[in-house]
């Protein structure tokens, strides 16, 4: 259980005492949910519960409401103090060593939840035209989407993710006319470029392959499967995963489009008008009608995605997960209008709406229309590398605009996010490692054995009391540095549920600033490997839950966790 959990439930049986001695005036009935949060002034208390909205019906003072309360906490490997109106707790060194136990104990799995309960989840994201290389927007959704994924398959969800291939319609007839005139430009012919075609060079090396291949197939059906093959070989270098690729066109094939349109005709929710076939989206949540036949008889884009949708349905999916551009704000409330036309709860639908990415160099901003600037995710990582690309893709809330800093995302100083993180981890390896190694005396230059052997190094994770590092005649500095490691540890739990909750990776990039911050403030102020072996072993006991709690975070959003920089 978390630490703020514990003591808003500590908080509430209080109340509940309280009010059984009529000790909180008129307040008759507990209705209070305690908020546990983190004192800015730290000299207060670990965690902190202000009680004084209870002084409206209680008729007391926020003051002596806290006090009152207070008698009724039994303290238990904690104090309490009340400022005001809060009720202030401070953990002891006895709480403080259980949370190290229990990171020893449960290694990656200390901050685990399960506040998912199994429930089946589709999280569609990316979900390109393979008309061309993805740009920049494409790599922010990929590093959300999956980061998103692991975190919440670690609380507890069960999350499956799927990419879907928008490969009918007449974006895939412009691709094939355009491979058509890059395969002639090769040949040596000259050709001229029609409005609304994709010119970009990477169809002269598609053309090429084309040629190669003996051309026995249509240019559509070629283009269409190298542009997906790209595609797919940058998201596998770019850690991200997904369980299924699914083609637009298999709806049509599949007769599921005509079929949805059917069941939405048969429910009274289309209307001709005009020669057109019209969805009633206005009876629901969209502000107007929409076609979805034209009066041509083709479909327009909403009624494959309209199918799309009920398909994910169908196979079982209780919750839809949505990752799309900031433009498609006006899309949600006709997909939602059609999931309850169909006879489902729209409420399964959440859309995650992301806005831009600008990419900096040499402080300036890149025109991202320019082909001499970097327009494609895959120009963007090699330049920065995946880790930097997925970290900065990761560091903001989704509704927030990126500025993506290139020179500093490349840089090796500790004003770059993703190198100050990594290298608190690669610190954290190198000291476990030099306490198994052989040393040198500094005066006498003789080989030293090694401090400690590796079965004592290992033997940390079952005897981790860290009581030691909290006594009275340690160093004041280094105490205080120990316990803000060990509560930014603990406090992992509730960061990773929030991420999951909220749908929000960016928490744990900063989580993981912070921890870091932590540890490198623990190791300025706390000597690890001493002469002292009790002490240097409890401090290594310490070194080894940061190592697990942030390799974890770092694994759940897709970054490596270095040993060695």
């Amino acid at each position: 259980m978390m630490k703020k959990d514990f003591f808003a439930q500590t908080v509430h049986r209080a109340i509940d005492e309280a009010i059984r001695n009529k000790k909180l005036g008129s307040l008759e009935e507990n209705n209070f949910k305690p908020v546990c949060e983190i004192p800015k002034n730290t000299q207060f208390g670990d965690f902190a519960i202000n009680v004084s909205s209870l002084a409206r019906e209680a008729k007391m003072a926020p003051a002596l409401i806290a006090q009152n309360l207070a008698q009724y906490i039994e303290c238990d490997g904690f104090s309490v103090n009340t400022v005001a109106g809060f009720i202030n707790f401070k953990l002891e060194k006895e709480m403080l060593c259980s949370i190290a136990a229990e990171i020893l104990d449960k290694k990656e799995n200390f901050a685990s939840t399960n506040i998912g309960n199994g429930e089946k989840v589709n999280l569609e994201y990316v979900s390109a035209n393979p008309t061309g290389p993805f740009h920049i927007g494409h790599g922010r959704w990929a590093a959300l989407g999956s980061a998103l994924a692991n975190i919440m398959n670690y609380c507890g969800y069960n999350v499956y993710q799927e990419f879907y291939i928008n490969d009918a319609g007449n974006q895939i007839n412009k691709l094939a006319r355009s491979l058509e005139l890059r395969v002639k430009e090769q040949k040596g012919e000259k050709v001229e470029w029609e409005d609304d075609l994709y010119p970009g060079e990477y169809l002269i090396d598609c053309a090429k392959r084309y040629i190669e291949s003996g051309e026995k197939e249509n240019f559509g059906d070629f283009a269409k499967a190298d542009m997906l093959r790209l595609q797919k070989e940058l998201l596998e270098k770019f850690r991200v995963h997904f369980d299924c690729f699914f083609s637009e066109l298999s709806l049509y094939k599949d007769n599921e489009v005509e079929k949805c349109v059917k069941e939405l005709e048969n429910k009274g929710k289309l209307y001709e008008k005009d020669g057109a076939v019209w969805f009633k989206s206005s009876d629901y949540t969209d502000s107007q009608d929409r076609v979805l036949k034209k009066a041509d008889g083709s479909n327009t884009y909403l009624t494959a995605d309209i199918a799309y949708h009920k398909n994910k349905l169908d196979r079982g999916f209780k919750r839809l997960i949505n990752i799309w551009g900031a433009d498609h704000h006006g899309y949600i409330a006709r997909i939602k209008a059609s999931i309850d036309a169909l006879g489902y709860d729209s409420s399964c639908l959440e859309v995650l709406l992301g806005q831009l990415v600008n990419i900096i160099q040499d402080g300036e901003q890149m025109r991202m229309g320019k082909r001499k600037k970097m327009v494609t995710l895959d120009e963007l990582v090699d330049e920065v590398g995946v880790d930097a690309t997925r970290f900065w893709m990761l560091m903001r809330s989704i509704d927030t605009t990126i500025d993506f800093d290139i020179d500093l995302a490349k840089s090796k100083s500790d004003k770059n996010p993703v190198f100050y993180v990594q290298y608190a981890h690669a610190r954290a390896c190198s000291i476990l490692r030099k306490a198994v190694e052989k040393r040198c005396d500094i005066e006498s230059k003789k080989e030293l054995p090694p401090l400690f052997a590796p079965d004592e190094i290992e033997a940390l994770d079952y005897n981790p009391d860290i009581s030691d590092l909290f006594d009275n005649n340690c160093d004041k500095d280094s105490i205080e540095a120990t316990r803000a490691l060990v509560l930014k540890l603990e406090e992992s739990k509730g960061i990773i549920e929030a991420a999951a909750r909220l749908r929000a990776p960016y928490l744990l990039c900063k989580y993981s600033q912070e921890l870091a911050n932590a540890f490198h403030h623990f190791y300025n102020y706390s000597r690890v490997l001493t002469d002292d072996k009790r002490i240097s072993a409890k401090r290594l006991a310490l070194t080894k839950c940061f190592k697990i709690i942030l390799g974890k975070t770092l694994d759940l959003l897709g970054v490596e966790a270095p040993e060695k920089m």
